[in-house]
């Protein structure tokens, strides 16, 4: 048997400049350690999943491990103090096994390519973290990630100090979340990380712009024909591919006619008809940044008159939450704010009566627009689809509030928005056939969803690369395929 062929060199990338947005990211992260009291911050990596038998899932990174470190090989830790001190360990260097996976960064390049003081083979890590752990007021790691061998092994270290105790040796004496300063640092993006997510955006509303466009030639070609959801699906991925991204950032919605009053229905093997409307909610990920992106269209490109008059409501609700979407206003006000336009639409088109139902107010204090909208209106947006942060102000007082399924609760005040952070803006109506409703809109389903940047005098669409009024994707369905 021959012996396996060396893998192909591998030039290192560029040592990171000094103000590299990783080390700012480390280096903040460190300054609000000791602000905290000090301590160790731990940060393991996503692991492996396997798929089946040997075979495995593709592999991410953990979304607050890539954060500080921007490397992307499974199977690493990176530990912190509160001084700034950070050290990395990760897979030796394996010529045989590199021919099969690809070529490992390894410890000896990682430090000055990820900017590490020190970094070490992960076979070290079980001697070096009891080191690390002696003397520290606290040891951090990010709870609720059900990272159980992280856990387990922490277990190890801190009995091993303890071991040690007739030396001068002390653990850590208290284990605190270090979530709560992660959250709160990534809900505030950066210039880089904003490029970044302009990039996601655009290339996902390329990818419905593409969707679209395909449905309405399919049509033109046989308008008595049917296209199924996952070939819609299909013309996603290849641009998403296609221009650089990784792939979805979150399994694709791709919903035909009355699938669309399923919130999160899979692409399946459903046939879009030509007079029904197609909701996609698809957006990707780029270099670790997610986008989301809704648009809801006829599929042989023309409105019907009904479906129109449910779309334009939709519109509305989502310019007055647009509207509300600006510093110094909370994220609450938003949903609030388009909730009080569909709930209006509800009332005028009949889907409400004001008879059973009662007065626009009644209709929002007791929740009933909920049949037909029974979602939230936007979530935090970042390396995740539903990105970490806070929703409430924690440090002003709770009060009694709508719990907006009718009743009451108390609970602190939705936040204010600050400039920095991202946030989805996504109204809809989804209209099943009840006694009352009026048969002309069973079965339509109609999200429209935004990214949303706070700027310092509101915020920026950054999606907006494919349209959003009726007129704009008729004429834009009306255009061939590039």
């Amino acid at each position: 048997m021959n012996a396996p062929a060396a893998p192909a060199q591998q030039t290192p990338p560029s040592p990171l400049h000094p103000l590299h947005p990783l080390h700012e990211r480390r280096a903040e992260l460190a300054r609000r350690l000791h602000a905290a009291g000090g301590g160790v911050a731990i940060v393991m990596t996503a692991p492996e999943v396997t798929r089946s038998r040997d075979t495995e899932h593709p592999f991410r990174a953990d979304s607050h491990f890539h954060y500080l470190t921007g490397f992307d090989e499974p199977e690493a830790v990176l530990v912190l103090r509160a001084d700034g001190h950070s050290e990395l360990f990760c897979r030796e260097k394996h010529p045989e096994q590199e021919v099969w996976t690809g070529v490992r960064l390894g410890p000896d390049a990682a430090r000055e390519t990820l900017g590490v003081a020190a970094a070490y083979p992960l076979s070290q890590l079980d001697r070096r973290l009891p080191e690390l752990l002696n003397q520290a007021p606290a040891v951090w790691t990010v709870f609720g990630s059900g990272d159980e061998p992280l856990d387990q092994r922490l277990d190890g270290w801190l009995a091993e100090v303890r071991a040690q105790s007739h030396f001068g040796h002390a653990p850590p004496s208290t284990h605190r979340d270090l979530g709560v300063l992660l959250d709160e640092m990534r809900l505030f993006k950066r210039d880089d990380e904003l490029a970044l997510m302009r990039r996601a955006a655009g290339i996902s509303a390329g990818a419905h712009r593409r969707a679209m466009r395909f449905c309405a030639a399919r049509f033109r070609a046989d308008p008595a024909g049917s296209v199924a959801e996952y070939e819609i699906e299909a013309e996603l991925l290849h641009e998403f591919r296609r221009h650089g991204a990784a792939g979805p950032a979150y399994p694709s919605i791709v919903a035909a006619g009355r699938n669309a009053c399923v919130l999160h229905h899979s692409a399946g093997a459903a046939r879009l008809r030509a007079d029904e409307l197609c909701l996609i909610d698809a957006g990707c990920e780029f270099d670790g940044y997610a986008s989301d992106v809704t648009r809801t269209f006829p599929a042989s490109g023309r409105y019907s008159a009904p479906q129109r008059e449910l779309y334009d409501i939709v519109v509305a609700a989502q310019e007055a939450a647009v509207a509300a979407t600006r510093p110094g206003l909370r994220h609450r006000d938003a949903h609030h704010a388009a909730v009080r336009v569909l709930a209006q639409g509800m009332l005028d088109t009949g889907l409400l009566s004001p008879d059973r139902h009662g007065s626009l107010d009644d209709v929002i204090e007791k929740a009933h627009y909920r049949q037909f909208f029974m979602h939230g209106t936007g979530h935090w947006l970042g390396r995740d689809v539903h990105d970490t942060g806070d929703y409430l102000a924690r440090d002003e007082a709770p009060f009694e509030q709508p719990d907006y399924l009718g009743g009451r609760v108390v609970k602190h005040p939705s936040r204010k928005l600050e400039p920095g952070m991202v946030v989805t803006l996504e109204p809809g109506l989804y209209v099943r056939p009840a006694e009352g409703v009026p048969e002309r809109y069973w079965h339509i389903g109609i999200r429209i969803e935004d990214d949303a940047v706070l700027t310092a005098h509101g915020c920026e669409l950054i999606s907006r690369g494919v349209p959003v009024q009726a007129d704009e994707i008729e004429a834009l369905m009306r255009s061939e395929l590039p």
